[in-house]
């Protein structure tokens, strides 16, 4: 049986969809020095997306390799990777498993568990589908856009740089944008 969801998403396949990391882009962004924002990316990630029958019946797996951090600054790279921010040496994955998928509104949301640093929390997506359909090998091809807006003191990411005047370096509030193409698995 199809749901209102599913109907509403043209060229919706059921299957195993493997994110294309060639043409995806994990990113952030957050606020520095409070006057602008940093936005960086990881290079380095996997997942793979399972569609049910029914859309609110897949599942999402993914993982970061937060070593992979590129901000466009090596000397803040380098400092980010330390034990003050992400500690990768101790912490070399990232991990998010999705805990259901829901109808929220005229879009979807998967649920799932991000793991950052060895701390779990519950963390929504709210997720575009952005198409599905052929690509030029012969396989099918989806696009998503994903987004989110963590605290990253509840993920034991804690330093506190604070400023003379008030405020701080690095925000709190990190949004997390991820634009995902994923191949479908051949039979």
């Amino acid at each position: 049986m199809t749901t209102a969801a599913t109907t509403k998403i043209p060229g919706y396949l059921a299957g195993t969809w493997d994110i294309d990391p060639v043409h995806s882009d994990v990113s952030f962004t957050v606020r520095h020095m409070m006057v602008s924002k940093v936005r960086g990316r990881f290079a380095t990630f996997s997942g793979q997306i399972v569609t049910g029958d029914d859309v609110t019946d897949s599942v999402v797996t993914a993982s970061i390799q937060p070593a992979s951090i590129d901000t466009g600054n090596a000397q803040r790279d380098a400092h980010v990777r330390s034990a003050d921010f992400f500690d990768v040496e101790n912490h070399p994955r990232w991990t998010f498993r999705s805990t259901g998928v829901r109808v929220d509104g005229h879009g979807l949301v998967v649920d799932g568990e991000l793991t950052i640093k060895g701390v779990t929390r519950s963390v929504p997506l709210a997720l575009t589908v952005n198409g599905i359909g052929p690509d030029d090998s012969g396989g099918t091809r989806a696009g998503v856009s994903a987004s989110t807006t963590i605290d990253r003191n509840d993920f034991g990411v804690d330093i506190k740089l604070p400023l003379d005047g008030g405020g701080v370096v690095v925000g709190d509030k990190v949004q997390i944008n991820l634009e995902i193409e994923a191949v479908l698995r051949r039979a």
